[in-house]
């Protein structure tokens, strides 16, 4: 018999431990683009699945953005029923986006994927996304200076408020490991285009900065951010519980909206402060506030000598006695 390849090995071995948290006979979906990456998820999940007795739906979204993308859904949905499940292809329209078309393509695909998902009644939708991708999300949170909770990149499960499960399984694995499985494996991925169109910031992040970076600081870049980002998690898993816990005694219901106490805000440090300003108005009114914002809103604790209310996305605050009461509009 001859030997499995390392990449084989490696992939198939990552699938198995996030198959592992889920029941047996459970339904998993899969989102097969057809690249390199989703096509060895793919291939592994439904070999990985077969003793747990778990059901592998692959779904492929057909975003309708260049020619052909009706062709490319159907050939990834041919290769997921040769290797042995079920496929689903789901065209989506994607709507104009103030952020661009990359986020409206990623908001229309999620979108698509949790209905299939509460559609088949699902365990967890897996998602295809590698070690360098993980290192270009760090990459980029670096470039929009927008802190640590970018800086985590992506998480390897997560839990949505509608009980949809996320899995990356593949977050350790590089893209080349990938690209050795389809080969070792005979599959043949889709090259999207968009995967080399240089207007798309991603693009550019993974063909021009990411290998300067390799070249001028060396080896191992991609290892370091993805490293950078599971630190960073740990330690926001950990400050998110604390926060919580100090939410409970500091914030209560006023008449006109939500609460916060000056003195318990002003006893701790900046940092937990401005957490909690914007934890109690996106979990209260929905809204994320920028790092301005949330600074204004500090003021009134630390800085305060009469300012009136801030107006803020969806609420106002303002200082009254002793907390900061946000309002809705």
């Amino acid at each position: 018999m001859p030997s499995l390849s390392p990449a084989i090995a490696e992939i198939r071995l990552a699938v198995r431990t996030a198959l592992g948290s889920l029941p047996e006979g459970a339904t998993v979906i899969v989102a097969l683009s057809g690249g390199a990456d989703s096509l060895a998820l793919a291939a592994a999940t439904a070999f990985e699945a077969r003793s747990r007795g778990i059901e592998v739906v692959s779904v492929t979204i057909d975003h309708g953005l260049q020619e052909g993308s009706a062709d490319a859904a159907a050939s990834a949905a041919a290769n997921a029923e040769a290797l042995g499940s079920r496929a689903i292809v789901e065209r989506v329209d994607v709507a104009a986006d103030a952020n661009g078309p990359e986020a409206a393509a990623r908001d229309a695909r999620y979108a698509a994927l949790r209905a299939v998902a509460a559609r088949e009644r699902a365990a967890a939708v897996l998602l295809g996304h590698t070690l360098d991708d993980q290192a270009e999300t760090v990459l980029l949170g670096l470039s929009r200076g927008s802190g640590a909770t970018s800086l985590q990149g992506m998480a390897p499960r997560r839990e949505d408020e509608d009980g949809t499960i996320w899995i990356r399984p593949m977050l350790a694995v590089r893209r080349a490991t990938t690209e050795a499985f389809c080969a070792a494996s005979d599959l043949e991925p889709w090259n999207d285009p968009h995967n080399r169109d240089h207007r798309f910031t991603r693009v550019r992040v993974r063909e021009n900065v990411l290998p300067v970076l390799e070249t001028e600081l060396g080896p191992g870049i991609a290892e370091a951010l993805a490293r950078t980002a599971e630190q960073l998690r740990e330690d926001a898993e950990a400050f998110e519980e604390m926060i919580h816990e100090t939410i409970e005694d500091i914030v209560e219901h006023a008449e006109a909206g939500i609460s916060v106490s000056v003195a318990a805000l002003a006893a701790n440090p900046a940092a937990l402060r401005n957490r909690i300003i914007r934890l109690v108005v996106d979990s209260e009114f929905g809204v994320s506030l920028t790092r301005s914002q949330t600074l204004e809103v500090a003021r009134l604790v630390t800085d305060w000598s009469g300012q009136g209310p801030i107006d803020l996305p969806g609420c106002s605050a303002a200082r009254r006695g002793v907390g900061i009461v946000f309002t809705a509009k």
